[in-house]
């Protein structure tokens, strides 16, 4: 896998797990502000998109992943 796909698959877990953790209705709820996670991850990649600047990104190109030739891990 590239860091372009690391990244697309971290941001789906960590939305869809902030969501269950946020959301009332769900069996894993534990507070609204569990959704604030969610708005996070939703910035970051709204930002990346005009910087081309991601965090994560950098973290694995330094453990090692290789790059995609798009994306916000170039």
């Amino acid at each position: 896998m590239t860091v372009n796909r690391y990244i697309f698959v971290f941001a789906g877990m960590f939305i869809m797990l902030s969501l269950a953790l946020g959301i009332e209705g769900s069996p894993l709820f534990v507070s609204k502000w569990a959704l604030a996670f969610t708005a996070f991850v939703g910035l970051n990649l709204f930002q990346s998109g005009f910087t081309n600047f991601c965090p994560l990104a950098i973290i694995l190109r330094k453990l090692g992943v290789p790059e995609s030739k798009v994306g916000c891990a170039n």
